[in-house]
Formats: structure tokens, sequence, C-alpha cells
């Protein structure tokens, strides 16, 4: 469907999404000239159609939003890939019939990468309508928990979510009622710029069979992308100085790496290879739902979490190799030396339990259980008879909490596979070879006897990459974000619940501002605070909104 042609898209749990392109647009999206000159990276302020979208927000309130939506914009001089390198801005300018300023308000740096796959924007008609490609229609969300997708997805398929993560095209999260929220749209409504740009992912692979999405592409894209928002300073509408990511999964990974990593010289040769503008890729604030990130330490951080539990099948894991795995996980913690949030203390693999219980768990149930009607709240403890519930509060034992969110949703190791089975294998393939080992431990015990039974030389670099821990433990990167909104559901077992806990500690150690909450009984890709988010921005940034009649 064409930007000229009325386009409906309906996502259930209160956002709702009508467009119709209006008469006298100023011209269809273009795409940036390729070219070694940053001329080519200028953004054309009058290559816009004005669309015309009805909103629900997070409280339930209907608005007309008219906003102007600046299409496939190539954001690097010398792309690999355009379909994937190219983001869609979209500037409000009226809500509700009165005339929008957004000269300076936030912008939501809105990616819509899932399972480390590719996502592209050139197919969006609206806001909120890029995605992870292959997902139905590039809209609010898909994909199957558990998918068993194998990672040798075509070159531009997208199709395979690969370790069982869900894919959340278009920014799509489930709100706590179970459909699907779309931050973008909210942003939008708010009257935030939105920003949502492409990226490159591991399965892309050229005619010569050398994959060229994979670690670390999608990361370098995005702060390519940032630098392009920044460049054109004045140009685009919008802070520059208030650039706020968001994503989910590994979308949630790779907004916590932008986060992390700002300014990184690191990232240097990769940004030049690709001709990225001459600017600054740090961000203001960073929003991150269920991270799958620490991507080398994600397998020992697994079996400590998850090692009790039995697959889906109602077996347990090979518990010789579930704790040697527990064992490297209880060495890695002793090393960071984080001290948890609310005055904890250090965080090691024997206290980990009950930190996550008493500063997470608990006052999750007992947010969710408050809430409930008298009736609904007893049904609920009858069923659930392992939360003790007194003077307003739920207490219980992590073992119990184990039991009750039952089994886990991964195989051992959870990441890098002793077959090379994993999405993440793929995520650090490299020229031809489509799967490679990332941690000694499992490039040891390789099954597949493709392997020299180590990691390759350039795995360690590109782990530093990947990860931003090593931004916020290693290096303490001065160009961090200074502002951290972290969420993830309490049944999610799609990797540890320490991998967003140390992030949140390892931040909050350094001073800089965290909120970091689980939601009771949610799982992977939820998001049940969607409204709180857009305020928190609104907070955070000092922006108060421009309105004029």
């Amino acid at each position: 469907m064409g930007i000229g042609a009325t386009a409906g898209v309906a996502a259930a749990g209160g956002i709702a999404l009508t467009a119709q392109a209006s008469s006298g647009t100023s011209g269809s999206g273009s795409s940036s000239a390729s070219s070694s000159s940053s001329d080519a990276l200028v953004f054309d302020k009058d290559a816009y159609s004005t669309l015309t979208t009805t909103i629900t927000d997070a409280d339930g309130t209907d608005h007309e939003v008219e906003y102007r939506f600046y299409k496939a914009i190539t954001y690097v001089t010398k792309p690999v890939d355009e379909a994937y390198q190219s983001l869609n801005v979209s500037v409000p300018v009226k809500i509700d019939g009165t005339a929008v300023d957004a000269t300076d308000a936030p912008i939501l740096f809105a990616n819509s990468v899932g399972g480390y796959m590719p996502s592209s924007v050139a197919d969006a008609t609206g806001v909120g309508g890029g995605g992870m490609t292959g997902m139905p229609g590039g809209g609010a969300g898909g994909g199957t928990p558990n998918a068993s997708a194998s990672p040798s997805a075509s070159a531009s398929s997208g199709s395979a979510t690969g370790s069982g993560e869900v894919a959340s095209g278009g920014n799509g999260m489930v709100n706590g009622q179970g459909g699907m929220v779309s931050l973008p749209q909210l942003a939008l409504a708010a009257g935030y710029v939105v920003v949502e740009p492409g990226a490159r992912g591991r399965t892309l692979k050229n005619s010569a069979g050398e994959y060229y999405g994979v670690a670390p592409a999608a990361i370098v894209d995005l702060k390519a992308a940032v630098r392009y928002v920044r460049f054109n300073k004045g140009r685009i509408p919008g802070n520059v100085g208030r650039i706020v990511s968001s994503g989910t999964s590994a979308g949630g990974a790779l907004s916590s790496l932008l986060g992390a990593s700002g300014d990184s010289p690191l990232y240097d040769k990769y940004l030049k290879e690709i001709g990225a503008a001459e600017a600054s890729d740090a961000i203001y604030a960073t929003g991150a739902w269920c991270p799958i990130t620490d991507l080398e330490h994600a397998d020992g951080a697994y079996e400590w979490n998850w090692g009790s539990n039995a697959t889906s099948s109602g077996s347990k894991v090979d518990q010789t190799v579930s704790r040697q795995l527990q064992s490297q996980f209880a060495e890695y913690q002793a090393t960071l030396r984080l001290k948890g949030l609310g005055g904890f203390g250090t965080l090691t693999a024997r206290n980990y339990d009950e930190y996550l219980v008493k500063q997470y768990l608990e006052p999750s149930a007992t947010k969710y259980l408050a809430a409930l009607s008298d009736a609904d709240r007893a049904s609920y403890l009858a069923s659930n008879t392992f939360i003790t519930w007194a003077g307003g509060k739920a207490t219980f034992s992590w073992a119990d909490f184990l039991t009750h969110v039952g089994a886990r949703k991964k195989t051992t190791p959870a990441f890098d596979a002793f077959d090379l089975s994993t999405g993440e294998n793929n995520l650090f393939g490299k020229d031809t070879t489509q799967t490679r080992h990332f941690t000694a431990y499992s490039a040891k015990n390789d099954t597949t006897g493709l392997g020299s039974k180590r990691v390759a030389s350039d795995i360690p670099e590109l782990l530093r990459l990947m990860n931003p821990m090593y931004f916020l433990v290693e290096r303490a990167n001065p160009q961090r974000t200074k502002h951290w909104w972290i969420r993830l559901g309490t049944n999610d077992s799609d990797t540890s619940h320490t991998v967003s806990a140390n992030l949140a500690a390892a931040a909050n150690g350094l001073g800089d501002e965290v909120s970091h909450l689980y939601y009771w009984d949610e799982g992977h890709g939820a998001n049940s605070d969607p409204g709180d988010f857009i305020r928190w921005i609104a907070k955070i940034s000092g922006y108060k909104g421009k309105r004029t009649k």
C-alpha cells in the first residue's frame, strides 16, 4: 500500500491507528543519495507526506494526530544494503486540532529489532509500521514463543527468530491485558518526534554466500542512524540532545548497548566503512525491555536461574553441564563487584536469589495483587498457595517462584549451543561461515566437528562491541546515557533475570538514574506500563510541550 493510500492498522489493547494521506502533501519520502560527501546526508525537510491518524493513548483517550512522515531515508553514504540502512521520521503537526511545535521535543529512537534479525522500515506506511523483515505487515508484533527456526534463513527472508525469541516488529510489545502497544504511536500522540531506524541483521547473505548482517552490523547501523539525526540538528525537528532509544528482546539489548557505548572509538572504523555522519552517537536515555545481552556470560547466568527447571517436555537438561555453567556464572559475578539497588550490598551467586526476590519479585507480585478486587485476589491466592499475603504484601521463596514459572524455554547451553544451532551462533558468524562459537566452553565441547575447539581470534573484540556491560563495568564510558528504563516479565525465561538486574546495578553504581521493574506473571516482550514510559521521557527531558491555537 502506497503512502498516498488509506492505511488501516488496528492493534488491540488500546492502540488504534488509521492513517489517511492529506491532500496537497509535500511529496513522498525519499532516500539520501549514496556518495562520499556529507552533503548526501543533509535531511530534506520538504520531502514528507502529511498523514492524519487516530491514536488511543495508554489512558484510553483517543487523539487525532496530524503529522509529517519522512520515509526510508538512507542514513549513511556508503550503505551495504539501503533496504535496512534507512530510517523513518514522524513529526507531529497537530494533536486534537491544536498546532504542535516539536522543535524542542524529545526524540524517541525506536528500533524494532527482534532475534538479532534484519529490520527494515522501507515498507512502512506510517508511524509504528517498521519491523523485523518477514513480520506480517511490518505491524505491531508477531513471532512465536519457543520458535525452533534454524538460523539458516535466506538473505532477506527474516523468517527465523532463533533461540526461542519473540520477534518484535514495529516496536510492538504485549501489554498486561494481552494486547499490543506501540511506543512510536504513543510518543507521537504525546507530541514527541519519532525516529524509526532499520538495521542489518544476522541472516542477511549476499550472492557470494557472505553474511553481512552479523555482529557488529546492527549496533553499527543504529549508531550511524543516531549520528544522522545529530548531524541534522536544526533540520530534523526535535531536540537531538534528548534522544531516547527503545527496543525489545534483542532490540532491548541493542538499545542498552546504544546507551552504554555512546561515542566509543571502538566503533569508528566500522562507522567509517559505511559512511556514517561525522557527529556524536551518544543518546540521552535508554528504554530496554527484556534485553538479550551479556551473551558471553548468558549461558552460565541462565543455568544459575533456570537450571533446576525442566523443559517443556518435562525432562531436565544435562545437570553436569548445568552445574559447570553455574560455576562459571559464580566466577563472573564475583568479578563484577556490583552492589544491588536499595542498599543490598555486593551481588554474588550465593545471594542473588534473595536479591531478586526482595528487590523485584515480591514487589512485583504485591503490586499485581493489590490492584485486584478482593474476590479476584482471593481466587489468585487460592490457586497460588506458595504466596503468603499479609499486611498488603506478598512473600514467597525463590524455589517456590521457580516452580511457579515452570518449564524453562531453552536447553543447555542456551546461547552458545554445542551444535551451533542458536541464533546467537549465527550472530557471530563471519563471511561464508554461518555460525560460530563465541565461548571457550562451548567451543571445547563442540559436537559438530567443524571447529578447532577454540573461539576465533576476532571473537573477543566482537563480544566487547556487543556487550553494554563492557562499557559500564570495564570502561565506565563517560559518554553513556545517564537515564535507564529497564523492564521484563517475571515469567520470561528467554534469558536469566540476573542479566537485566546486573545491567541496572552497573548503571546505578555509576550514579545513573535507573528505573527497573518486573511485570508479574508476564512473559517475553511484555510492556505493562507504556504510559509511564512516555511520561518518564517528559520528566527526565524537562519537556512541557508547546501547543498553539
